[in-house]
């Protein structure tokens, strides 16, 4: 406990809240020491406070600390943010003028020009546009769950080959709705084709996560089309998405796919805790990857990609699997701090 940074999670009774309590429960560098809700929670016990919808059990000594009120008295100054968007911005904003360093899975600060929406092994240094926050504080953001998976699976390829444009369908599982979500009548032998905001954040967020900080510090979005369709399915966890991509380079089969199987970045020679070995892996089956069997693979962070074709309107197309809470919420925001810490970016609250 003495050597480990104490963290708050704000948001902590929603179900990516309590997936952040799931995955820090014994992390080697962070401990919760505070958990943040609504005013109706506040002052409750957190076993009271919460519906706990978690695999494993909540431990008794989080079940036992009593909720705080968001509001920036907090004695953990690195806070993981699991707010709902419709107060997350006003929130995190008052957090960081304070001092605080905000780590957020909340979309409202995404598009602000100097806060990064990060991947880590996609664009760790876009993490230099913290030096440009008005805060005294700061804050860092992770993209949407189902932009996450695609731009892990785009990454060794637009580093080796360039990318000219991507057409993308999604099957997004239940859970990425929050809980309770849909109702049973809508998701029950059915499949809703309309996800609110969703497509417009496929379209839109990889520009910035792709785009390149210059040497004077100004930042060019990445010139790339994107056409997104998705769609909720009867599946719990695991985001399944259908890709088509032009590329710049006109490449082999086996060259994408060894891009794939050979990528490797930062957080991984860093050695960073919640950062798989394989960030990206290839699957050969015909019949994969699939939500139930490729979900967990490292842990949860590692996206499966498989089926990889020739395509008669782009030039190749594939499949794309990843775990939406973990890899696409909680566990991606964790090893974002993860990844401040291990460059100093969490050193002035040390």
């Amino acid at each position: 406990m003495t050597n480990k940074i104490p963290v708050g999670i704000l948001g902590a009774t929603g179900s990516v809240g309590q997936k952040f309590i799931e995955l820090l429960t014994d992390h080697p560098w962070f401990e919760i020491t505070e958990l943040g809700a609504s005013e109706k929670s506040a002052g409750k016990k957190y076993s009271d406070a919460v519906n706990w919808v978690m695999q494993k059990p909540l431990p008794d000594k989080f079940g036992e600390m009593l909720v705080k009120n968001c509001v920036p008295d907090f004695n953990s100054k690195l806070l993981f943010s699991a707010l709902d968007a419709s107060v997350a911005g006003k929130i995190e904003t008052e957090f960081a003028n304070e001092g605080y360093i905000i780590v957020s899975n909340a979309r409202n600060h995404r598009f602000d020009e100097d806060v990064p929406l990060m991947i880590p092994e996609v664009n760790p240094d876009h993490l230099e546009l913290i030096k440009k926050q008005k805060y005294s504080g700061a804050i860092v953001t992770n993209p949407n769950c189902s932009t996450i998976g695609l731009a892990m699976a785009l990454k060794p390829l637009e580093e080796k080959f360039g990318i000219e444009a991507i057409n993308v369908v999604t099957m997004q599982a239940v859970s990425g709705s929050g809980y309770p979500g849909m109702s049973s009548m809508d998701m029950i032998d059915n499949v809703v084709p309309f996800i609110g905001g969703e497509e417009e954040k496929m379209q839109t967020e990889p520009s910035k996560i792709f785009g390149k900080l210059s040497t004077d510090g100004t930042f060019n979005s990445a010139d790339f089309n994107i056409s997104a369709q998705c769609n909720r399915v009867p599946v719990i966890d695991g985001h399944l998405e259908c890709v088509q991509v032009k590329l710049k380079n006109k490449l082999s089969r086996q060259e994408l796919i060894s891009a794939w199987e050979n990528f490797s970045s930062e957080p991984q020679a860093l050695n960073l805790p919640s950062a798989p070995r394989y960030p990206v892996k290839y699957t050969f089956n015909e019949k994969h990857p699939q939500p139930k069997t490729h979900r967990n693979e490292g842990n949860g962070m590692t996206v499966t990609v498989g089926r990889l074709r020739e395509c008669n309107l782009f030039d190749y197309k594939f499949i794309v699997l990843s775990h939406n809470t973990v890899r696409g919420a909680a566990g991606g925001t964790i090893l974002n701090a993860e990844l401040m810490k291990a460059k100093g970016y969490l050193d002035k609250i040390l």
